[in-house]
C-alpha cells in the first residue's frame, strides 16, 4: 500500500502546484547556501592576511586564494549533505499547497482543510531545519566509523526524520497537532518504512529535489489511508 501511495504521488508530478512548491523550494535552498558561502567567505577572507612571512619561504601572497578555493570545495562538500535537509524544510513552507493538490485530485469530496497559521508553520519549519541539519552532521563522525553501513544509516535516519515530520505536518492539517501525534505514534512502523522510501532517492543528484514534493504527497495519502482505518468513535 505505501507503493501505492507513493505512486498516486509521483503520476500527480505534472501538477502545476507541484512544480511551483519544487521551484521555489530549490531557489529558497540555492539562495541560502549562496548567502551561508559568502558570509563564510567574506569572514575567512577578514581574517586571512594578504601576505604571510614563513621561515625558509619568505613571503607567501598567495594565501587568501588558496584558502577562498579550498573553500569552494568545502562549501561543495557540505552541500552534497545539507542541500535536501534545507530543501526539505523550506518545502514544509508550502507543504499545505501540495498536499492541498492531492485532495483536490483524489478525496474532492473533503471540505478543505483551514491552514496552519504562517507563524506556527515558520517554527516548525526552522525546528524540522535545525533537526535536520544537527543530526545529518552527526550523522557524518558514524558514516566514518561504519562507512560500509554509511548508506543503510543514511536512509533509517533520514527516512525516519522525514516520516515522522513530514506525516504530522499533513495530519494535523486535518485533525490537529495532539491527535496527528497519536495516530503518528499508532502507525510508526509504516511511517518510518515509508520514509525511508523517500530517503533512498536522497542519494541520487537531482533526483533527491524532488522528495520533498513527493514526500508530502506519499505521507498526505498515507494519512487519508490510515485515517480510514481508524475504528470510529
Amino acid at each position: 500500500m505505501i507503493f501505492s501511495d507513493f505512486l498516486k504521488a509521483l503520476t500527480q508530478l505534472s501538477d502545476k502546484r507541484f512544480r511551483r512548491v519544487l521551484w521555489m523550494g530549490i531557489g529558497l535552498t540555492i539562495a541560502l547556501l549562496f548567502g551561508v558561502y559568502a558570509v563564510f567567505l567574506g569572514g575567512l577572507n577578514w581574517l586571512t592576511p594578504d601576505e604571510l612571512t614563513l621561515p625558509w619561504i619568505g613571503e607567501i601572497t598567495w594565501v587568501d586564494d588558496l584558502l577562498s578555493w579550498a573553500s569552494v570545495f568545502l562549501m561543495i562538500g557540505f552541500s552534497v549533505f545539507l542541500m535536501v535537509p534545507v530543501a526539505s524544510a523550506f518545502t514544509g513552507f508550502f507543504l499545505e499547497d501540495v498536499a492541498q493538490a492531492v485532495e483536490d485530485k483524489h478525496f474532492p469530496y473533503l471540505q478543505p482543510a483551514p491552514r496552519i497559521p504562517f507563524s506556527e508553520s515558520v517554527q516548525d519549519s526552522l525546528n524540522f531545519l535545525a533537526l535536520l541539519v544537527v543530526a545529518n552532521i552527526l550523522a557524518l563522525f558514524v558514516y566514518a566509523a561504519f562507512n560500509i553501513f554509511a548508506p543503510l544509516i543514511f536512509w533509517a535516519l533520514n527516512g525516519f526524520l522525514l516520516g515522522r515530520e513530514y506525516f504530522q505536518l499533513v495530519a494535523m492539517r486535518r485533525i490537529g497537532r495532539a491527535d496527528a501525534k497519536k495516530l503518528r505514534r499508532r502507525h510508526i512502523g509504516q511511517i518510518w518504512l515509508a520514509g525511508a522510501l523517500m530517503a533512498v532517492p536522497l542519494s541520487v543528484p537531482f533526483v533527491n529535489f524532488l522528495i520533498p514534493v513527493l514526500g508530502a504527497a506519499t505521507f498526505t495519502h498515507l494519512f487519508h489511508r490510515l485515517q480510514a482505518q481508524a475504528p470510529s468513535g
